[in-house]
C-alpha cells in the first residue's frame, strides 16, 4: 500500500506515518494540497496530513483545502506527541550563545516562543516549509552559527545535534493527523479497523440566519452527544459566510446521528459526514 504524506521526511507527518503504516510504502509530498491531490488521483491509498496542534490550534490549509477543493474521507486520525529541540551542526554546541539566525517552520517557531523570548530575544528567527527543511538549511551551511528547531528523527537524519532539548513552552504538546482516502474506495489494511469512536461534521448554512450555532447546537444537545471540537471557517463567498466543522465523540451510528442530520437537513443546513474513525495515540 502507498501512504502519502506531508513532506520532507523527518517532519513531524513523517514521523506518525513511520509509527502506525510499518512496511508500507511512504511517499513525501511538498504541501497539503498536493498531498490531498496524490490520493484524490490514485497515486496513492491514503495520505496523513496535520488538522490540529493542542498549542497553535487548528490546520486551517487541511480544514479549507476538505471543504472547498478536495472532498476526501477520514478514515482515521492519529494523535502523537511533539517534542521540539533546538539543533546544531556537531561540534557547534559551544556557540549556542551566540546562535545568528534560528529556522523552523512557524508553527515550531510559536511553540517554542517562551524559550525563544528568554534566550534568543534579539536573534533572527527564520520560518520555513517544515522543521526538516530547517534542520535541512543547518546541515548545508555547517560553518555558519545558525540552529534549527526540530524533532529528533530530523537531528538524526541530517547530522545534527541536539544542543538544547524540549524547548516546547507547553509540556502538552500533541500533534494531531488525519487520514485521507478517497470515497467509494476501500481501506486495504487493519490499522483503523477498531471501533468507530468518532465522527466529523461539515455544517453549512443556507444564508446567515439568526440563531444558526443554537440550532445546530440543539441537534446534538438534546440527544446528549459530545462535541470535542466545533470551529467556523470562512465559506469565501462574502463576508459573515461561514460554515462549522464539528467533531463528535461517537462514531456514526443508525440512530443518533442520522437523526442530527436529518434534524438539520430539514431546518435548510447542508451536512455533510466527511467521517467516522477511530483513534490511534502514540
Amino acid at each position: 500500500m502507498k501512504v502519502g504524506y506531508l513532506g520532507p521526511e523527518a517532519t513531524f507527518t513523517h514521523v506518525a506515518v513511520q509509527s502506525v503504516f510499518k512496511g508500507e510504502v511512504h511517499i513525501a509530498y511538498s504541501s497539503i494540497p498536493v498531498c490531498m491531490d496524490s490520493v484524490a488521483e490514485g497515486e496513492v491509498d491514503l495520505v496523513v496530513v496535520p488538522i490540529e496542534n493542542s498549542v497553535e490550534g487548528s490546520v486551517t490549509t487541511t480544514i479549507d483545502y476538505l471543504v472547498h477543493e478536495q472532498p476526501l474521507k477520514m478514515i482515521g486520525e492519529i494523535i502523537i506527541p511533539i517534542r521540539q529541540h533546538l539543533l546544531m551542526t556537531k561540534g557547534q554546541a559551544h556557540r549556542v550563545k551566540d546562535i545568528e539566525v534560528i529556522y523552523s517552520h512557524s508553527h515550531a517557531l510559536a511553540q517554542c516562543h517562551t524559550f525563544l523570548h528568554n534566550q534568543y530575544k534579539y536573534t533572527k528567527l527564520e520560518p520555513v516549509t517544515s522543521t526538516s527543511a530547517a534542520a535541512k538549511i543547518v546541515s548545508e551551511q555547517s560553518n555558519e552559527c545558525i540552529a534549527a528547531i526540530a524533532n529528533e528523527f530530523a537531528a538524526k537524519k541530517y547530522g545534527l545535534e541536539i544542543v538544547v532539548s524540549d524547548i516546547h513552552s507547553n509540556s502538552y504538546n500533541h500533534t494531531r493527523f488525519i487520514v485521507l482516502q478517497r470515497h467509494n474506495t476501500q481501506v486495504q489494511s487493519n490499522y483503523f479497523q477498531a471501533k468507530q469512536t468518532k465522527a466529523t461534521f461539515v455544517i453549512m448554512m443556507p444564508e446567515n440566519q439568526a440563531g444558526a450555532l443554537h440550532q445546530v447546537l440543539s441537534a446534538f444537545a438534546w440527544r446528549k452527544i459530545d462535541l470535542s471540537k466545533i470551529e467556523s471557517r470562512p465559506m469565501k463567498t462574502g463576508l459573515g459566510n461561514y460554515f462549522f466543522i464539528i467533531d463528535v465523540e461517537m462514531g456514526y451510528d443508525d440512530v443518533l446521528l442520522p437523526g442530527v442530520k436529518q434534524e438539520l437537513e430539514a431546518l435548510g443546513f447542508t451536512v455533510n459526514v466527511v467521517g467516522s474513525y477511530s483513534t490511534i495515540s502514540l
